[in-house]
């Protein structure tokens, strides 16, 4: 069982109203006069929508039943190709089963298949990449006092900022759940 004071952010799962959920944000809520709830906002994580819903302090829920598999990414045409890493099956999804991992789909790497049911529901990226910057404005040297950042775009086509030292064809090291640059990878 899953209480309310064991929240994490896009890492509780939890089964509600017969869907699991993951809880996407969360705030403790004590108010002056009554009893301490906890308002969130849950994504769905077999449909994709989001809800905002506000439960009893303490309240408890089920653990979804999930299962997850490693794949490896193939390629995409009509359908986004990937391999179980265990059995070698094929395991073809549509573009709103991997909606959050859609700017770091790149060839060879490694997610995590999430199963409800024995249906798979989403994918997860891991939670560092490294990625190529495929174009960025040049840096200008002493153009800051206390350095700076400009917009890079990356071999997936996510767009993040980066410092000014970081140049095309770098290769840099990405956090995937809020897509942040971490550091630029020497290889």
């Amino acid at each position: 069982m899953i209480s309310t004071s064991d929240f994490r952010r896009r890492q509780t799962k939890l089964l509600w109203n017969g869907y699991p959920w993951v809880v996407v944000e969360f705030s403790h809520v004590k108010p002056g006069k009554g009893g301490a709830f906890v308002r969130t906002k849950l994504k769905n994580l077999k449909t994709g929508s989001t809800v905002e819903e506000t439960f009893r302090s303490g309240e408890k829920f089920e653990e979804p039943d999930l299962e997850y598999k490693n794949i490896q990414y193939l390629y995409s045409d009509d359908l986004h190709h990937f391999m179980d890493q265990d059995s070698y099956e094929q395991v073809d999804l549509a573009s709103n089963q991997i909606t959050s991992i859609k700017l770091y789909l790149k060839e060879q790497e490694i997610y995590k298949l999430i199963t409800f049911e024995g249906l798979p529901i989403s994918v997860e990226a891991p939670n560092f990449m490294n990625l190529n910057i495929s174009s960025t404005i040049p840096g200008v040297k002493g153009n800051t006092a206390q350095g700076g950042s400009k917009p890079a775009t990356l071999e997936t086509g996510l767009v993040v900022q980066v410092p000014l030292f970081v140049n095309e064809s770098d290769v840099i090291k990405v956090d995937t759940r809020d897509d942040k640059y971490i550091e630029r990878v020497d290889l």
